[in-house]
């Protein structure tokens, strides 16, 4: 009954807008990275039955530990070895998270969709014009992650990153319902960019990690600084990071949002279809006929 309760509160648009947006966003996303990083034991028992509670089915059959030091310990859990194939084709770039897929399809110069009726730029986005041009054109999928997916993010393919964009911002909520009510909402956001040269191709890819409500936090494996709201910069860390396919780039304390740009000698997946569920390993996209012999 009180699950059936609960559920009809947050199915109402304008109550979960007000109770996920209208409050002071920075703090409670400040104040949740500590708690969630509480281990006391009893904390830590009635943190995860409270989100189980509210966030709805939370699957660890596949998680690699039995037992979590935190709430936070549990949101960044791994997965058991082999719990997400990954395809191993050469000509198809993976997903390198668990999501729902959003908008996506072909950007239509530099403009691009956050959901039907509400454009945004590569430039209000990505901010670097040397990025702006590199994917005019290009294609995009916006991947959504719930609270209680799999929170790690992998390399989409084998590939080479020199460094690191991090732009300050908000932390509105990035549900489908402040989508269609915050204009711009991806560009507002904490986010990082991290454009990739795809190996032995002329293709780039693109990955931007976005924060929102109580996951500001990204964490890069291959940085030493955590990008967090109390982060001060630099705004362009270098890095000189090469990855294999499926290789860990990196987490979300929460659930939060990647978008994925590839440029216009990708197409995407057949997979990629609006509210599907992808997983990790799954084609994203696919290379065209510009790979390098």
């Amino acid at each position: 009954m009180t699950r059936s309760i609960l559920d009809r509160i947050f199915q109402q648009e304008s109550i979960n807008f007000l109770l996920t947006n209208r409050i002071p966003r920075r703090l409670a996303t400040r104040f949740m990275g500590w708690f969630s990083g509480i281990e006391q034991p009893l904390i830590r028992d009635l943190s995860i039955k409270t989100w189980q509670l509210f966030a709805g089915s939370l699957d660890l059959h596949d998680a690699k530990a039995t037992r979590f030091r935190s709430l936070h310990d549990c949101f960044i859990r791994e997965l058991k070895d082999g719990a997400r194939p990954v395809d191993g084709a050469s000509d198809v770039i993976v997903s390198p998270c668990d999501g729902i897929v959003g908008a996506s399809g072909r950007i239509r110069g530099t403009q691009l969709f956050q959901a039907k009726g509400f454009p945004y730029t590569l430039d209000d986005l990505l901010t670097d014009p040397r990025l702006i041009a590199t994917y005019r054109d290009g294609h995009y999928v916006t991947l959504r992650l719930t609270s209680t997916m799999y929170h790690r993010f992998h390399a989409p393919c084998d590939s080479d990153l020199d460094e690191v964009i991090y732009i300050s911002g908000d932390t509105w909520n990035v549900n489908p319902i402040a989508l269609r009510r915050v204009e711009r909402l991806f560009c507002k956001n904490e986010r990082a960019v991290l454009h990739t040269t795809v190996r032995d191709s002329i293709e780039s890819l693109a990955l931007v990690p976005i924060a929102a409500i109580l996951v500001a936090s990204i964490h890069l494996n291959f940085v030493d600084v955590p990008l967090t709201l109390t982060y001060k910069g630099p705004n362009r860390i270098p890095c000189g990071a090469s990855f294999r396919k499926g290789d860990e780039m990196g987490h979300f304390r929460h659930g939060s949002t990647i978008i994925v740009f590839g440029t216009p000698g990708l197409e995407l997946s057949e997979c990629v279809v609006e509210n599907a569920v992808i997983r990790m390993g799954q084609p994203l996209f696919r290379h065209r006929e510009r790979r390098l012999p």
